[in-house]
């Protein structure tokens, strides 16, 4: 079973400035409503720690590996619960430059294993809740920036 989540948001500001927030982990507890914390090294390959609370639901602490930072583009990991195929998440955030001082932020999750169909109405509501809020707290720090 496979299931993605995927929300975006036009933010008016430029990548540079967004990317700086979201490589910032030591704020996120200052800002973030989903994503709680993030400790670690940002190199491909390199496992993180996080720690998400979804709104109205059990939060959790993972350890995914980074697939990809490309400054100013695009920050991608992938996460398991216990081990690979159970339930897995790729975590993916995107900066889309228009080029006139407008971007557009996407945050979007793939995820697979035999476990997703019990966590799919969690995943519908409880955690694109928490995608939603933390895209609109993104913006009104980028754009207060």
């Amino acid at each position: 079973m496979t299931k993605e989540i995927k929300t975006e948001i036009l933010i008016n500001a430029r990548p540079e400035s967004i990317w700086e927030i979201l490589t910032a982990f030591d704020q996120y507890p200052n800002w973030n409503p989903f994503i709680k914390s993030i400790s670690g090294d940002q190199t491909v390959g390199t496992k993180l720690v996080v720690r998400v609370e979804p709104p109205e639901a059990k939060g959790m602490t993972f350890r995914p590996r980074v697939l990809a930072f490309e400054p100013n583009k695009e920050f991608r990991w992938i996460g398991h619960l216990l081990f690979s195929g159970l339930f897995d998440g790729e975590h993916k955030f995107e900066l889309i430059d228009h080029g006139n001082g407008t971007t557009t932020f996407i945050q979007s999750e793939n995820f697979k294993g035999i476990l997703v169909s019990l966590f799919a109405k969690q995943l519908d509501n409880n955690t694109k809740r928490g995608f939603m809020e933390m895209n609109v707290k993104l913006k009104a720090r980028a754009e207060r920036s």
